[in-house]
This record gives C-alpha cells, structure tokens and sequence, in this order.
C-alpha cells in the first residue's frame, strides 16, 4: 500500500487592525485581499513587528502597479522602487502598520503591468535562525532552503498559499529601512501546522482554518527573489 505524507505549512495569515473596515477597503485596493485575513484588535504595538509580507512579481512594471496602489489608498513609502543586484522592488507599510514588500528578478520589462502575484512570502525576523528553524521541523514543516544561521525557507501547502521563511531580525529590519526596536503584540497570528503554539520569537500560531479565503492561483517560483533570500544565496 503506497501512502502519501502530508506536508505541514502555513496556510492562513491574519493581520490583526484597528479598524478593520478601512483595512478591507485598502487592501482590496492594494491587490491582496485574497490572500490574507483580517481582524480587529486593539492589541499594543510599538516599533518594528518583526516581519513582513513580501509579493514576488513578473516585471518591474507590475512592481510599480502594485506599489502604486498601495501608496494612493493610503500607505507609505519606506524605500521607493529601485533595481539591486537581485532584482527590482520597494517597501510600503499598510495604514494598519503591516510591513510589505513588492518585488521582482527581472530588471527590466518585457511585457506590461500584469496585476497578479506570483508568490507571497511571509518573512518573520528571529533572533536566532537555527534554533527557530528546528523548532518548526519539530511541528512537521519541511525546509525547503536552507542558508546556515542566516535564513530559511519552509515548504508552502500548494498555489495561491503563503510561504513561510525565517531572516536574522536585525537583517531584516535594515533591509526594511526600518529600526530594530519593537514592543508589543507582533499583530499577526498564523494558522495551520499543529497549532496552537507560539514560536520562540512570539509568533502565535492558531490551528488551521476551516476554510481558507479563495486566492488568485499563484505558482511560487523556485527561488522567490525577496530581498532578503537574495542577500544570502
């Protein structure tokens, strides 16, 4: 008898807001409404959250779409767009202070602004990779890159789903442009694997969802050219 195992993964990312109707409203008209979830909060939160939400895109003009709309239903600008050694991309925090992170390989267009996602990456800040990365290999993620003490990558739940990839904190908030210190709630809770549990840098994990939201059939490229894998490939 063959059987089949089943790959463990992030398969729900709710951003917790103040105001989860004016959330509803700029997300839909970022472009992302299908691929996350809302809910109110009024959990405290001060500084870096210690993580962020990247897309990976076809061309830098999709880049600039998608960072185009976010800036004129209400976000702000932490590094406009510009090409990189690995790529194209910029930084925006949400109204609700989400960080996010629009990016692409290519460096120059071949074609127009598509509007689709190619793949999203939830990259949380930890303070210690390794030790982090083997916590979630104990609750049945599978890595999938693995670059020493510096960043990892886990195996996503299939097209249109999150992936899940751990950076250095510090790292990550410079390539933000951001300041390190944060306090508070990291508003954001996570679902699937074996939740519930929180992870050692205080992410909370709920288990998985009953249904998750439908989301625009996305294939993930091999390598999802985020700024920060790209830094340490």
């Amino acid at each position: 008898m063959t059987t089949t195992a089943v790959t463990k993964s992030l398969e729900a990312v709710v951003i917790e807001v103040p105001d989860s109707e004016a959330a509803r409203l700029f997300y839909a008209a970022f472009g992302v409404d299908a691929h996350i979830r809302l809910r109110a909060s009024e959990a405290h939160s001060t500084g870096f959250r210690g993580f962020t939400l990247a897309l990976s895109v076809s061309n830098p003009a999709t880049v600039d779409g998608f960072l185009g709309a976010a800036v004129d239903a209400g976000a702000t600008v932490l590094k406009p767009a510009a090409k990189s050694m690995w790529g194209y991309g910029g930084v925006v925090r949400a109204p609700d202070g989400t960080i996010w992170q629009i990016v692409t390989s290519a460096k120059k267009d071949t074609g127009p602004a598509t509007g689709e996602i190619d793949g999203l990456v939830l990259l949380i800040g930890v303070e210690d990779v390794k030790a982090t990365k083997q916590f979630y290999v104990e609750r049945g993620l599978t890595v999938a890159k693995s670059f020493g003490g510096k960043y990892a990558e886990f195996a996503s739940g299939g097209a249109g789903t999150v992936k899940l990839a751990l950076y250095k904190r510090r790292g990550l908030a410079k390539i933000l442009g951001v300041a390190v210190e944060g306090s508070g709630s990291h508003r954001i809770v996570l679902g699937g694997a074996d939740g519930p549990f929180t992870d050692p840098d205080g992410f909370v994990w709920e288990g998985a969802p009953a249904s998750v939201p439908a989301a625009t059939p996305a294939s993930t490229p091999a390598s999802t050219p985020t700024s920060a894998s790209s830094e340490v490939s």
